[in-house]
């Protein structure tokens, strides 16, 4: 039989709290469930809570007493409005339901009341260690401050981030009628209105904004009640002239919380004490309940209680990381809101709506056709031609859609030259739509390769090889452009090929290596030598050498690779060059041998041919490249004409700790098209076409680059169009696979459905 907490102590009386004693006790009359909540029962943070519908059908299998309770005072709408400089833009077939955070508690509070659990408000709990030694199971529901998790540091390992805008939760005696995001420049900067209303006739007012535009409008010298009235003036049109009031409100900042382990012993972590979400995508609440859920469940199913606590995080930890990046995309695109102000007014709104990118393109189409295509519309896309198939021009080259075949390395050519292999897997790429296809990295000289089958442009062998490849592209991919990135391996060569062991160096032939500075890439590897100058202006020289012949060689566009940890980003990187000469030290000076290098290349390769650069934007470790640095490096290189900046990430030192999930490296190229005012290619885990038409509608990208989707499908252009019901100039299939341009069948169907009877 499974062995059942049956004393339970729950510190903290939130919302995720009260629910998950009131289902304890509920699924267990023999239970003993106290609640310690050291506030009146009235006292609460902000004002009206937002909840799914998935969460409410959550609560109704649960507690069909709750959600009866719930559904009587829930305040539900469709529709979203965006303020832009004056412009008020609507969205609708959004679906929320918000009520009244004090109602909320009044109702789990009676709930608990009813079922018999111990409510003791004004009321400390006891230390953490003399609760575990008394109750079967603690839930620490203590909120973002929890006492209990900071108790116990050392095991749950939390990590708090806080970040750039002070906000204020505020309440207005009217009901907005929509989600209301209005934005307000000020000589001070610019400040944002979040509002929706909980009932018939309040809503929730949240006013933001970044710390030092706080502070130049002197909020931070300003006593609540003068701040609640400077707020109510600022936001007067929206607010139709109507006060603002405060509850147990301050200014303050949010703070991202996220452990390591979310139980120790008998105690477990629940609702904000484990983990937050930022306020702009309604989570917090709706996170906690779901916690609640799960915890009792898995309590329910697993014999005892750390088996139970285990199956817990186990089940939720996914949930949560997912809507924490979700939350944090959201926060910073708040953070960098100003970015954003000059764009067209209908883009701005699309941008806001998809910020999380929980909501794409595709998704606002279905709730909203009309809004999303008078963005579309705005943004210049012909009828019935979806964002990702509009043609984009880089210096005389003209790209037939936005999609991009990035670069992958092969490591299948024999002495550098590009076989067999590479015609076949460029072509295919090629042939299957695509605006551009990019080649592997193509190394400049024999020893600046990554492994031995690296492909090159050192010898005219190589460049006739890559003739073959061009001219196939051309003649039967018309339509299609083929660019050439050109790279040195720098501290990162003489290794395996990569599914032999990535980054091990060679077990026998060897070549010595050179970099920025004489850091190996990982203990154990091989230690490259420091550049001198003569050394620079050989290598300087082979770039040079390899673009002209990729010139001759009939690429269309040229990239050079200054990412990744290869030799130019070794010199960009604070973390791989410790140089003391002229090209280390600053920003400016790390720059220069980069720059160098892209300013001989530029002479050389034809005026009309568009050059881009590849970066790492961060180099996801502490004292290494930040996303300022990034800007101000891509600042650099389009001053000195690159077309278009590669946005990717990492990769240049081992012990990185990156942040993966969807689109994950998008934001970097997000910030640097708005602030260095460059066109950008985005990469990094972009997996769908919807994805690619949401960021290229929302301005957040020019270009996309996929790899592993490319890999897995050759055609992934042709399909997405095909998908998509498009069949214009911006996928054109090759004529010899037209007859393949429709999905095949995939056996019977059974519609439309025989008659089988006579009506009546």
């Amino acid at each position: 039989m499974p062995v059942r907490p049956l004393r339970v102590a729950v510190v903290g009386g939130g919302p995720g709290g009260l629910y998950a004693a009131a289902l304890l006790k509920r699924l267990d009359p023999e239970r003993h469930v106290t609640v310690w909540e050291r506030n009146a029962p009235d006292e609460t943070f902000g004002f009206g809570v937002v909840l799914s519908d998935e969460t409410l059908g959550g609560i109704e299998h649960a507690d069909p007493v709750v959600h009866a309770a719930l559904s009587e005072d829930f305040v539900r709408w469709d529709d979203i409005d965006i303020v832009h400089r004056g412009v008020r833009h609507r969205s609708g077939g959004h679906g929320f339901a918000a009520l009244g955070r004090h109602r909320l508690l009044r109702i789990l509070h009676e709930r608990c009341r009813s079922l018999g659990v111990d409510l003791r408000f004004r009321t400390r709990a006891p230390d953490t260690a003399g609760l575990s030694a008394q109750h079967d199971l603690v839930i620490a529901a203590d909120g973002v401050h929890s006492t209990i998790r900071e108790t116990h540091a050392a095991a749950f390992r939390p990590r708090v981030s806080e970040h750039r805008c002070r906000y204020i939760w505020l309440a207005a005696d009217f009901a907005f009628d929509a989600f209301r995001f209005d934005i307000a420049e000020t000589g001070h900067g610019v400040m944002q209105l979040h509002g929706y209303p909980y009932a018939a006739d309040a809503s929730t007012v949240i006013v933001e904004m970044r710390e030092e535009v706080w502070r130049a409008a002197g909020f931070d010298e300003l006593g609540v009640r003068e701040s609640v009235e400077r707020c109510a003036k600022t936001f007067s049109e929206a607010l139709c002239g109507r006060p603002l009031r405060s509850g147990n409100s301050a200014w303050t900042t949010f703070r991202t919380v996220a452990n390591e382990r979310w139980s120790h012993g008998n105690v477990v972590l629940l609702g904000d004490a484990a983990h937050t979400a930022h306020f702009s995508i309604g989570s917090g609440t709706k996170l906690a309940v779901e916690d609640a859920l799960a915890l009792v469940a898995c309590l329910e199913e697993r014999p005892d209680v750390a088996t139970a606590l285990a199956a817990y995080e186990e089940e939720r930890r996914p949930v949560v990381a997912s809507t924490q990046r979700a939350a944090r995309a959201s926060l910073e695109w708040f953070e960098n809101l100003g970015l954003y102000l000059g764009s067209p007014s209908r883009q701005f709104a699309f941008n806001l709506l998809t910020r999380s990118r929980r909501v794409t393109h595709d998704n606002l189409r279905l709730r909203d056709a009309r809004f999303t295509g008078a963005v579309e519309r705005e943004f210049g896309c012909p009828p019935g031609t979806p964002p990702m198939f509009t043609p984009f021009r880089l210096r005389g080259l003209t790209l037939r859609n936005r999609v991009v075949v990035s670069p992958m390395d092969m490591y299948s050519a024999t002495d550098g030259v590009p076989g067999d292999f590479h015609l076949v897997h460029l072509g295919a790429r090629a042939l299957g739509g695509a605006g551009l296809v990019m080649t592997e990295m193509v190394c400049v000289s024999e020893r600046g390769r990554i492994t031995p089958g690296c492909t090159g442009l050192y010898t005219g062998r190589q460049a006739e090889a890559w003739r073959r490849i061009t001219d196939f592209v051309h003649t039967r991919a018309p339509g299609t452009a083929i660019g050439v990135q050109l790279g040195h391996s720098g501290r990162k060569g003489s290794t395996k090929l990569m599914w032999e062991g990535m980054d091990e160096p060679l077990p026998d032939a060897n070549w010595p290596l050179v970099a920025a500075s004489p850091l190996p890439y990982k203990p154990g590897g091989q230690t490259p030598r420091q550049l001198t100058r003569a050394q620079l202006t050989d290598i300087r020289e082979q770039f040079t050498t390899a673009a002209e012949r990729a010139a001759r060689a009939g690429f269309d566009l040229l990239e050079l690779h200054c990412a990744h940890g290869y030799l130019l980003s070794g010199f960009l990187s604070p973390l791989t060059n410790l140089r003391t000469d002229a090209y280390g030290g600053s920003l400016e000076r790390r720059l220069r041998f980069p720059l160098e290098v892209f300013d001989a290349v530029r002479a050389v390769w034809p005026a009309e041919r568009p050059m881009t650069v590849r970066i790492s934007a961060t180099d996801w470790a502490g004292g290494g490249t930040t996303a300022d640095d990034a800007v101000g490096i891509a600042r650099a290189f389009a001053a000195h004409g690159a077309d278009a900046i590669d946005v990717s990430t990492g990769q240049v030192v081992a012990e990185e700790r990156p942040e993966f999930g969807r689109s994950y490296q998008t934001p970097f190229a997000d910030r640097i098209r708005h602030e260095a005012r460059v066109p950008v290619i985005a990469v990094g885990a972009i997996s769908s076409w919807d994805d690619v038409n949401s960021l290229i509608l929302a301005g957040r990208a020019d270009l996309c680059a996929l790899g592993r989707p490319h890999l897995y499908d050759p055609n992934w252009t042709l399909h997405a169009a095909a998908e998509q019901g498009y069949e214009g100039p911006g996928a054109g299939w090759p004529d010899p696979y037209r007859a393949g341009s429709r999905r095949p069948r995939t056996g019977r169907t059974d519609a439309p459905k025989p008659r089988l009877r006579l009506g009546g």
